[in-house]
């Protein structure tokens, strides 16, 4: 048996489980801000629907 390939194995998966890992938070911190993001504009378009009521009720469409 070959230790040694067996010690870089396992110490090349820990270290993919650290990158997997990172990645993973970092992905998690990016839909977290998207999701701030998402909720400030749901904020700002009610806060214009409670200032004016009528905007957005109708449209006009041609074809």
């Amino acid at each position: 048996m070959d230790i040694a390939g067996v010690s870089l194995g396992v110490m090349g998966s820990a270290t993919m489980s650290q990158i997997d890992l990172a990645v993973l938070d970092n992905a998690m911190e990016t839909d977290e801000a998207m999701g701030r993001g998402l909720l400030e504009m749901i904020d700002s378009a009610a806060m214009e629907r409670s200032v004016n009521p009528a905007v957005g009720g109708n449209f006009d469409m041609r074809i």
